[in-house]
């Protein structure tokens, strides 16, 4: 196997990985790890807040993770990834220096542009939290060119949040509304405890002027959608990330297809109309690892 391959966007093939270098590995839970990562050139990723790359390894496989990185980051690209499987067991071995296959960035990210001048509120279920921090990240970047940022963010355990340090950061920050909740907290919890859900009633919003993007466990998303109709925000300013089954990240194999859209091309992004075709086609959604 060579040391690198030829990027995708440099010899026209979507099909051969880039190798990238791990710059840093770190345990952040039972389950996830954080890696930052950086091609050897030095150049950008070139991603959008919600898009994915596939990841591979030499004679295990590939599997895609979402990017948790804003494309205004400084240096290389972050992923978060959650030990599920043959591949992610084995990312969760490598540590700092190792390297992987990088394809991408694929798929439909957050429409930012089209965001801009508007409430942005970010609903995240465990997880889900890292690519929602993409598109965190990106608003923070660029602060002026949006209204407030409301982030709800929930686990089952206080041991399973995400980017701990990053929380109290947001915190701490005047210009982000940061509301988080557990399912069952332990003796050192003093925040709030409950589903989700529970934390819409404290909310205030401006419904018209209002993007909400959520991202979490598929049983989430019907009761989180019923918050947001019951806060008037409108249908096609209501964004959720999913995952089927990608496996070759282009459209090719077909294994994401629902009634004719790939999540991998058509999404992994969509607006709640879009979804609610898909979710009348079949219920098999999952979440964006």
């Amino acid at each position: 196997m060579p040391e690198t391959f030829p990027h995708p966007e440099t010899n026209g093939s979507p099909y051969l990985p880039q190798m990238a270098e791990v710059r840093r590995a770190e345990k952040m839970t039972e389950l996830e790890k954080f890696f930052a990562l950086r091609f050897p050139d030095g150049r950008a990723l070139g991603h959008q807040p919600g898009q994915f790359v596939e990841v591979s390894l030499w004679g295990i496989g590939e599997a895609p993770i979402s990017i948790c990185s804003s494309p205004t980051d400084a240096e290389g690209f972050e992923l978060c990834v959650r030990a599920s499987g043959s591949v992610t067991n084995a990312l969760h071995r490598l540590e700092a220096g190792s390297q992987v296959g990088i394809r991408g960035p694929f798929g439909r990210g957050y429409p930012m542009s089209e965001m801009e001048g508007s409430d942005v509120l970010v609903v995240a279920g465990g997880i889900g939290l890292a690519p929602l921090r993409s598109v965190i990240r990106y608003v923070l970047a660029h602060r002026d060119r949006y209204g407030r940022l409301i982030i709800l963010y929930g686990a089952k355990h206080p041991s399973e949040l995400l980017f701990t340090e990053e929380l109290r950061d947001w915190e701490r920050r005047e210009d982000v509304e940061l509301h988080l909740t557990v399912d069952r907290p332990d003796e050192a919890w003093q925040g709030h405890v409950g589903v989700i859900t529970t934390l819409f009633p404290r909310l205030t919003l401006q419904a018209a002027q209002t993007f909400a993007v959520v991202t979490g466990p598929p049983v989430m998303y019907r009761f989180v959608l019923l918050e947001l109709l019951g806060k008037g925000i409108p249908l096609d300013q209501i964004l959720f990330s999913l995952e089927r089954r990608m496996k070759c990240g282009i459209g090719k194999c077909g294994h994401c297809q629902i009634n004719g859209k790939y999540c991998c091309q058509d999404g992994p992004v969509f607006t709640f109309p879009e979804l609610k075709v898909l979710w009348e086609a079949s219920e098999a959604v999952a979440p964006v690892r």
